[in-house]
């Protein structure tokens, strides 16, 4: 489930995975795999100018109402048609992040081609100050890495057993990341 962390461009912003059977992450109204995610912050970490490969939907009905998918009664929008092709569980137990969501990329991939286009997401990092900026939303060093710890935590409600995929433990374990969050 996405969280609200503070943003130094756009307020209070949502960030986070919206279905614990897609490896998907929102930022607001951008969409993203976390697989290019990380591999994006390792890059950057090293001194590189990544870019995410992603989406923008910029209309909220377009995007869906998380809480109405979760229940079901609102399957509207992206997050609406991810919900049901992959329903919320049953058992509160079972509701943890799947780290083989990656199974699932290309069914996401179709899906959201029918709700936003397709957006090249600039990922900077201000070697000065430590700003990080993905595509127009800026972030300082402690929020970008409460991002990074959301991700690597499995966001709410966790990693299924606590189990990592490779890229979330080669993200976290990269030299090159530790720069960017000391």
């Amino acid at each position: 489930m996405p969280l609200a962390f503070p943003s130094l461009s756009h307020g209070t912003v949502a960030f986070g995975f919206f279905n614990i059977d897609v490896d998907m992450l929102l930022l607001d109204r951008l969409f993203f795999f976390a697989h290019d995610f990380c591999l994006s912050v390792v890059e950057l970490g090293a001194g590189g100018r990544p870019s995410i490969p992603g989406w923008h939907i910029p209309d909220q009905e377009d995007i869906g109402n998380l809480h109405g998918a979760i229940a079901g009664a609102d399957l509207s929008g992206f997050i609406g048609a991810t919900y049901e092709r992959w329903p919320f569980p049953e058992a509160p137990e079972d509701f943890k992040q799947d780290p083989g969501g990656h199974v699932n990329r290309a069914a996401a991939r179709e899906m959201i081609l029918g709700f936003g286009a397709e957006k090249t997401i600039d990922l900077v990092r201000d070697g000065r100050t430590g700003r990080v900026t993905l595509d127009e939303y800026a972030f300082d060093r402690p929020e970008f890495a409460a991002l990074l710890a959301y991700v690597d935590r499995g966001g709410y409600p966790r990693w299924l057993d606590e189990v990592r995929p490779h890229y979330v433990l080669d993200m976290m374990e990269a030299d090159a990341v530790r720069s960017i969050l000391s």
